[in-house]
């Protein structure tokens, strides 16, 4: 029997509750370091089957956490990040599937990550701070995979993520091809442009060069460099959009009706947002998570190991894919998902493909646009009666 496991059957999605998970065994990472005795935080939606093979596991990007849908008992405005997506009725729809939600290592909700304590006896019980070791999408997906081990789900009828979350689901297809049915990669890419890596540095340097990181033993010091942190947000933030919807939804109001002549001030709306954002996000994220996650997604890259051909890298998948992009995303514009579709279909692998024409940029991936909603709920349709009809094959 799997240990320490239980079902959110007996709690509706507007009772959703946080479960922790706690391994003992160290977990190998690709920079050759380990973590010790760690600490996995999840949620599940849904009940899961008999055969245990109805799991469909959600992968997380950036900032968001294990709370992928439902409501906390008590707080009606506590609703998980893909809420609009998984529950009953929804394009994955907890009737027919488990879904779980895993808060990666390394992050700062629930997880071991840099506020935990440092169980390295020179370290005198102080949190880990910047002695965090550095993950990979690879690390997540390892630390996943036991976490499943735990729950007794030999094979998942389907890992989905968007962004980083994507990249993690085409690294399940690579590093566990026989664990996983079906491969849904959204608004993602094999790697990150120089580009991409550029603004990432740009929010690290942020953090790093305030005042209040102290090498990233800021929590010794009882203070947060809110101001790194805050500017890292809004230059990330400006990625996520397109620039159709900052000039609708913006464009050049200024707040008030005329110039006050100030380098300092806000004057433009858009200034405004960018700096309510900012300061929003440095109340509920840990700087060294930040630095820690964009480094992540800067090392992804599957096709290095085989001298950058991505076909190659694609030769051990078995599953099944989509893939989805967005056609005002230039942060991971479509071009890098039809980069995907050329090295699966180079192997000769089952793939369905979406370019959705949506004007929010980036974040259209968590927002509710029928066309997108539609191609899941068919996908994950399909994703069902392939399972029903394999199971009735085997009665």
């Amino acid at each position: 029997m799997p240990e320490i496991f239980q079902t959110a059957a007996a709690s509706t999605l507007d009772a959703v509750v946080p479960q922790q998970m706690a391994f003992d065994t160290p977990l190998p990472l690709q920079s050759g370091k380990q973590l010790s005795a760690y600490q996995l935080t999840y949620e599940t939606y849904g009940e899961l089957n008999a055969a245990r093979d109805n799991a469909v596991l959600v992968c997380h990007a950036l900032n968001a956490s294990h709370h992928v849908a439902g409501r906390y008992a008590g707080q009606p405005k506590s609703e998980g990040w893909w809420d609009n997506l998984i529950g009953p009725g929804k394009p994955i729809d907890t009737r027919r599937f488990f879904v779980i939600g895993v808060n990666n290592p390394g992050s700062c909700f629930g997880s071991t990550g840099p506020m935990h304590t440092n169980p390295d006896p020179a370290a005198g019980g102080r949190p880990y701070g910047a002695d965090f070791p550095v993950m990979t999408v690879e690390d997540w997906v390892d630390a996943q995979a036991r976490l499943l081990d735990r729950l007794g789900i030999e094979q998942l009828a389907a890992v989905v993520g968007g962004s980083l979350g994507g990249m993690q689901a085409l690294s399940w297809a690579l590093r566990f091809p026989d664990r996983l049915r079906h491969c849904v990669a959204i608004a993602t890419a094999p790697n990150l442009s120089a580009q991409n890596i550029a603004f990432n540095e740009v929010a690290r340097r942020a953090i790093i060069t305030d005042p209040d990181f102290h090498g990233g033993h800021f929590y010794q010091h009882g203070v947060v460099p809110s101001r790194g942190l805050s500017v890292a947000r809004m230059i990330g933030h400006i990625t996520y959009l397109s620039d159709d919807v900052m000039d609708v939804k913006f464009g050049r109001s200024m707040k008030e009706t005329a110039p006050s002549y100030s380098t300092q001030a806000i004057e433009f709306e858009i200034e405004g947002y960018l700096r309510h954002q900012g300061a929003k996000f440095s109340t509920y994220f840990d700087a060294n998570t930040y630095l820690l996650i964009t480094r992540a997604l800067d090392y992804f890259d599957p096709a290095r190991a085989f001298g950058g051909n991505l076909s190659a890298a694609f030769a051990s998948a078995r599953c099944r894919f989509l893939v989805a992009s967005f056609t005002t995303d230039w942060r991971f514009s479509p071009a890098r998902s039809r980069e995907l579709v050329k090295a699966l279909l180079d192997n000769r692998l089952p793939l369905s493909y979406a370019e959705i024409d949506a004007p929010h940029g980036h974040d259209a991936f968590l927002l509710d646009d029928a066309r997108y909603h539609g191609v899941l709920r068919a996908y994950f349709d399909n994703v069902a009666r392939e399972r029903v009809a394999s199971g009735a094959r085997h009665v």
